[in-house]
């Protein structure tokens, strides 16, 4: 019998359109039409709606330490593993891999909660070897992604901090971060707190296909605006930028300036592990016509390759395109008046949160 491979297709509000196998697993599976329907039928059923499932997990410690030269942060904190908002080129997404799952699907609709992040971040902090250093709230995957309205780890997060006056920052695509402006701007004005929000591109039509499940740019604009009224400091990251994808880096930074933003910075696309899979079957489903041509932009970033890990450059690339990218921000941001004052936490403030009951022995 012969069998007829089934292409995938876009499925609405997802990134990824299929699960694809992570670089573990030693048996790949793809759907064929085995005769009993058509290709029409079967590939009608792979837009039925997905639903997010949360699983719980207890978390040994809240921080990670970072040691990698090209960020700017010492300490993060990711109270979720994977993102419902499904951007297809999410450098995480690997990470599912480790979870024995896809990092295609599985990544935006199997969601790992740390549901006792809040206790073991206040463990980490009062321990007497802990020193206080920069520290970033959901560097991986986003802090404020849809689960968080109800579980509220973030938040809980947050009360710990301002309970041991510990300065953090914050990235996020989403504008539920003005849920806990009444904490975060109480730290802000304590020198304790600021907030970097993701704008993509304003091309809502293109924000869906990237990034499917995250605000609307334009309702992150209005979140911007919202945090710089209240005296919060605020950055835009135009992150990732993608050659001949998302090309209006200039616009995005004159929308944020305007809005109240006053930090700015970018990273190029990066493609590690099944990243590229994914990304390169976003591009044949979505742009199949310069799927070719963004391709070989993105390897004369890379050496010639899908990624390159190299500390020096995998944030932003390089070769020719690279740098035509790099002259573009410094010179829009000069233009604007972006990354003129540097924001400046306050570490000195941090003292150590109060022992519970039991634990001095």
């Amino acid at each position: 019998m012969t069998e007829f491979h089934i292409p995938p297709s876009a499925i609405k509000g997802r990134g990824s359109a299929t699960r694809m196998a992570h670089r573990f697993e030693k048996v790949a599976r793809q759907a064929y039409d085995d005769g009993w329907g058509t290709l029409e039928e079967i590939g009608a059923n792979v837009t039925v709606p997905l639903q997010t499932e949360v699983m719980l997990e207890n978390a040994r410690s809240a921080i990670t330490r970072n040691d990698s030269p090209d960020i700017f942060f010492d300490y993060s904190i990711n109270p979720y593993r994977g993102c419902e908002h499904g951007c297809v080129y999410c450098y995480a997404r690997p990470t599912h891999s480790y979870l024995n799952l896809s990092p295609g699907l599985d990544f935006e609709t199997k969601i790992i909660a740390k549901r006792n992040i809040a206790e073991a971040l206040r463990a980490d902090l009062g321990k007497r070897s802990y020193l206080p250093k920069l520290l970033n709230i959901g560097s991986v995957t986003d802090c404020y992604q849809p689960v968080e309205r109800e579980l509220r780890l973030t938040r809980s997060v947050i009360e710990v901090l301002q309970q041991a006056r510990h300065p953090f920052s914050l990235v996020t695509k989403s504008s539920g971060v003005e849920r806990d402006l009444d904490l975060i701007a109480t730290m802000a004005a304590d020198r304790l707190a600021a907030v970097y929000v993701t704008i993509t591109t304003l091309d809502g039509e293109l924000a869906r296909k990237l990034e499917p499940r995250a605000a609307a740019p334009q309702r992150r604009l209005r979140t911007i605006a919202t945090l710089a009224a209240l005296g919060i400091p605020v950055g835009v990251s135009v992150a990732p930028q993608i050659p001949f994808v998302n090309d209006d880096m200039e616009q995005v930074l004159q929308a944020a300036w305007q809005a109240g933003a006053r930090s700015a910075f970018y990273t190029v696309v990066r493609l590690p592990w099944e990243v590229a899979p994914i990304f390169k079957e976003w591009l044949a489903l979505h742009y199949p016509q310069r799927a070719a041509r963004i391709m070989a932009r993105i390897h004369d970033m890379r050496g010639g390759q899908d990624y390159d890990s190299d500390f020096a450059t995998r944030m932003k690339g390089s070769g020719l395109w690279a740098e035509l990218i790099g002259q573009r921000f410094e010179k829009a941001c000069q233009r604007l008046g972006f990354n003129r004052q540097r924001v400046e936490l306050d570490l000195s403030q941090f003292r150590p949160p109060a022992a519970g009951q039991g634990s001095l022995f």
